[in-house]
C-alpha cells in the first residue's frame, strides 16, 4: 500500500487532504451529506492510484539501433517499438530514453494513446562526436492516468550498446614494395639484380603444374624442381600506435590522439584491402589485433578494438622486442624524447622496412602546456633509417600517408643503390 500511494502527484495528494478534511468536518458539523462527498473524495485518488499501478505491469518495449557500429561525426538511428500486454490501458506515457552528453540530449515522448494490439512506434537520431562503447538505456516510462492524479516510472527496456568507431579516411597508394613481410623491403629484394638465382624451389609433386617446373634447377639437381610462387601482397605489416596519455595533447575528439587512432584505423583498413596481413600494436608490444593467418579477419575487428581503446599511463615507450615480429612497421608515434625511441629502434634493423608518422603535438596542445619538441626524435628515426612524415591537425590524412608512401619509395632508391655499389 505504501508503494501504491507512492504515486500520487501533488494533485492527488491535495484532494486525498481535502477529502480526509471533509470527513472531520462531516463529524464535527454532523453533516452526513458530507461525508459522503468525502468518502468519494478519499476513494478517488485511491482507486485512481491502484489502477495506474496495474496498468504499468502491461507495457513492453524493444529498442533497435540502425546501425549498431558509425563512425565519429555519423548518424545512427534509434527505433523504440512500445505496445500494451496488459487488461488495462494507461491513460497517458512519458516515455524518456537514457541518452548520453556524447550521443547528444535525451528524448522524450508524450503518449496519449496506446494501441492495444499494434502498439506505437517512436525515432530519433544520435549523432555521436566522442568515439567508444556508448550505453543506450534504460527506456523509462512515466505512466499517468487521465485525471491526473497518480504516476508511476517503470523501466520499459534495459541499455543497448552503440559503437561509435573512428573516423576512417580513403587512402591512395600504398609504400613502395610494400606488403612483402619480415626481412628486407620487398622492393630491394626484386630489383637488387640477383634474377633467377633467388626462385624458391622444391621438389616435383604429383598434380603440379608443368609451367612451374624450374629448368635451371632441374639440370643442375638431376631432379625435376619447381617454382614455388611467392605472394608478395599476402606480406605482414604491423601498425604501431602510440596511445600514452603524455604522449598526447588536446581534449575530445580534436585531441591529438584522436587524431592517431582514426589515422591507424584508416591504414589498417586501407592495407587489408590491398590484401596485407595486418597487426596492431600499442607502444608497449601488446598486440590488439592479430591476423588469423589467412587474411581474412573482418574489418570491424580493427575498428571495434580502436573504439574501446584507452589511453594508458605508462609514461615511455617500452619495447622489450621487436613490435612487428620482423614484419613491416608502420609505427604512429606522438611526443617521445630520442631515449624513450631508442627502445623501439634497437630492435629494428636498418634491412627492414621502418615507416613512422610523428605527431608534431605542439599544434595540439594550449598555451598552458610546455611546448613539446619533436625534432630530437625525428632526427633520431631518419638517421636509423627510417621512413618519417610529420603530421599537423591541419594536414589531411591523405597528404600525410601520401608524404609517408613517397619516403618508402626514396628509402628503398637509396638501398637498391647501395646495394649496385
Amino acid at each position: 500500500m505504501r508503494g501504491t500511494l507512492s504515486g500520487l502527484t501533488t494533485r492527488g495528494r491535495c484532494l486525498l487532504a481535502a477529502g480526509l478534511a471533509a470527513a472531520v468536518c462531516s463529524v464535527v458539523l454532523n453533516e452526513r451529506d458530507l461525508l459522503r462527498v468525502s468518502a468519494f473524495v478519499v476513494a478517488l485518488p485511491l482507486l485512481v492510484c491502484f489502477l495506474t499501478a496495474v496498468a504499468k505491469v502491461g507495457l513492453h518495449a524493444e529498442r533497435r539501433i540502425t546501425p549498431p557500429r558509425v563512425q565519429v561525426g555519423g548518424r545512427a538511428e534509434v527505433a523504440i517499438h512500445i505496445r500494451s500486454t496488459g487488461r488495462l490501458l494507461p491513460g497517458g506515457l512519458l516515455v524518456q530514453d537514457g541518452v548520453p552528453y556524447a550521443l547528444g540530449g535525451k528524448p522524450r515522448f508524450v503518449i496519449e494513446h496506446l494501441p492495444r494490439h499494434t502498439g506505437t512506434q517512436l525515432r530519433y537520431t544520435v549523432h555521436p562526436m566522442l568515439r567508444g562503447i556508448q550505453q543506450l538505456g534504460p527506456l523509462k516510462a512515466t505512466i499517468t492516468d487521465p485525471f491526473g492524479l497518480a504516476e508511476f516510472e517503470r523501466e520499459l527496456a534495459h541499455v543497448s550498446r552503440l559503437i561509435v568507431v573512428p573516423r576512417v579516411v580513403r587512402l591512395g597508394g600504398v609504400p613502395g614494395g610494400s606488403g612483402l613481410g619480415s626481412g628486407d623491403d620487398g622492393s630491394v629484394r626484386l630489383n637488387a639484380g640477383q634474377g633467377e638465382d633467388d626462385a624458391i624451389v622444391r621438389p616435383y609433386r604429383q598434380g603440379d603444374d608443368l609451367r612451374k617446373v624450374h629448368w635451371r634447377s632441374t639440370a643442375k639437381r638431376d631432379e625435376m624442381m619447381v617454382r614455388v610462387e611467392e605472394r608478395p601482397w599476402r606480406g605482414g605489416t604491423t601498425i604501431l600506435l602510440d596511445h600514452r596519455v603524455a604522449a598526447h595533447r588536446g581534449s575530445g575528439a580534436t585531441a591529438s590522439l584522436e587524431w592517431a587512432i582514426s589515422f591507424a584505423a584508416s591504414v589498417c583498413l586501407h592495407l587489408h584491402r590491398h590484401g596485407h596481413r595486418i597487426r596492431l600494436v600499442t607502444e608497449s608490444g601488446h598486440q590488439l589485433v592479430g591476423d588469423s593467418g589467412d587474411g581474412t579477419h573482418h574489418d570491424n575487428v580493427v575498428l571495434d578494438a580502436l573504439a574501446a581503446l584507452q589511453p594508458t599511463t605508462q609514461r615511455e615507450i617500452d619495447c622489450r622486442s621487436d613490435p612487428a615480429g620482423g614484419q613491416e612497421l608502420i609505427a604512429v608515434i606522438g611526443a617521445a624524447t630520442p631515449e624513450s625511441l631508442g627502445n623501439l629502434v634497437r630492435h629494428r634493423t636498418r634491412s627492414s622496412r621502418n615507416l613512422a608518422v610523428l605527431l608534431d603535438v605542439s599544434a595540439w596542445q594550449s598555451g598552458e602546456e610546455p611546448p613539446a619538441d619533436h625534432h630530437g626524435a625525428l632526427a633520431l628515426l631518419r638517421n636509423a633509417g627510417w621512413g618519417v612524415a610529420v603530421a599537423t591537425p591541419g594536414a589531411p590524412m591523405s597528404r600525410i600517408w601520401a608524404s609517408l608512401c613517397r619516403t618508402g619509395l626514396n628509402r628503398d632508391d637509396s638501398m637498391i643503390a647501395g646495394a649496385g655499389q
